[in-house]
């Protein structure tokens, strides 16, 4: 558990004595710990037990403060069960802590404690947080391997422009020779680098540095995501799980009873492509003029493949759209599931197909000024 200042101080006090430096430097450092997701899903799966058992939601938030081992998160949840306890609602209390619990969470909570029904609404926002952990967690580890085949190809290209191509090329700057272009091209690339390393490392952190404010831009963004979504299986990719994420979110919170206009702000808070965002902006706008939900998607054939549109049809005419989301949220998770299990499969040949021709353009750089001054001397 993390150790409380207020009380170390209070021993120091009376006993008179210091605590170490290294407790109070662990102490500052939870202090600033962050509240993972896994910590959220915690919480979120034991208070709906709770509350479901006939809790009173103070004691569940306090028995629940007891048990976390996250300082912040521990203060948090001590917070919310003391606003709690004089009869705040915890929609109130949730809102005074932003930044910890999006919009999401918060409105459910909201429609949760109005309706009667927190502990369904909680379970929902388990299922939630649950598939969104499960969701990144794929996303990461398919990514690993390629990360970190990229940086090891990265080290050693760096590692043989700095050490061998130098001794190498030495050899060319003795013989007076014309080189081709490729030679020349490497020699001059090697010299930037070895002689002029501090310039070529400011100049590489400063495109990085213009290329994320240029992306982070709204125009930067719009046009950024909009390639992201014409690449090659990467583009696929990004689709569905801006798809997963939509069903999801809309699922729970039509379940919810929250308004569907809001329903449609508050997915387009989760969703992380600006296009996908956009459309969900725009839609809520349209449903607010009395537009059905697939007449208004429709008009972005783009984002939404036809067998959405006609399923969530199909849901809006019977009344049951919220199961047919959970549904296509399932069925679109699985995919990712299986695309994510069998991406590094797909990414090695390009990996390896980056690397052999980086490999190829070294030594013909090499090779080819070898043979024409071999072929002058015979």
């Amino acid at each position: 558990m993390a150790i409380d200042l207020q009380q170390v101080e209070k021993k120091e006090k009376k006993t008179g004595k210091k605590t170490p430096f290294l407790k109070k430097l662990y102490n500052s450092l939870s202090e600033i710990s962050t509240i993972s997701n896994k910590d959220k899903q915690f919480f979120m799966q034991n208070l709906k037990v709770m509350v479901k058992s006939g809790l009173p939601l103070d004691k569940a938030l306090k028995t629940l403060s007891q048990q976390t081992k996250n300082k912040k998160f521990k203060k948090l949840l001590f917070n919310l069960y003391k606003d709690t306890e004089k009869g705040v609602s915890l929609t109130e209390s949730l809102k005074k802590n932003k930044g910890i619990f999006n919009n999401l969470i918060v409105s459910m909570i909201e429609s949760g404690e109005i309706s009667g029904h927190l502990d369904e609404v909680l379970d929902q926002i388990y299922i939630q947080i649950k598939t969104s952990n499960e969701l990144k967690s794929r996303i990461r580890s398919a990514m690993t391997y390629p990360i970190i085949v990229i940086i090891a190809m990265t080290g050693i290209g760096i590692g043989m422009l700095v050490f061998v191509i130098p001794k190498i090329t030495a050899i060319f700057d003795q013989m007076n020779a014309e080189l081709p272009f490729a030679t020349r091209f490497l020699i001059n690339f090697s010299d930037a680098i070895v002689n002029n390393g501090l310039i070529t490392a400011l100049g590489f952190i400063g495109f990085i540095s213009l290329f994320i404010s240029f992306i982070k831009s709204k125009k930067g963004k719009k046009i950024f995501h909009y390639v992201l979504l014409r690449i090659p299986v990467f583009g696929a990719i990004i689709k569905k799980i801006n798809l997963a994420k939509f069903t999801r979110t809309l699922s729970s919170l039509i379940k919810t009873d929250i308004p569907i206009v809001k329903t449609f702000e508050i997915t387009s808070e989760t969703l992380s492509n600006y296009h996908y965002k956009k459309a969900m902006q725009e839609s809520a706008i349209k449903l607010k003029e009395g537009v059905n939900i697939s007449d208004a998607l429709s008009e972005y054939e783009i984002l939404f493949p036809p067998v959405i549109i006609q399923m969530i049809s199909t849901g809006e005419q019977t009344g049951k759209i919220d199961e047919i989301l959970g549904e296509l949220a399932s069925f679109y998770e699985d995919e990712i599931d299986r695309i994510m299990k069998s991406l590094p499969s797909i990414i090695e040949p390009i990996l390896m197909l980056l690397l052999g021709g980086a490999v190829a353009f070294m030594a013909l750089a090499i090779i080819m000024p070898m043979y024409n001054l071999t072929e002058q001397f015979q």
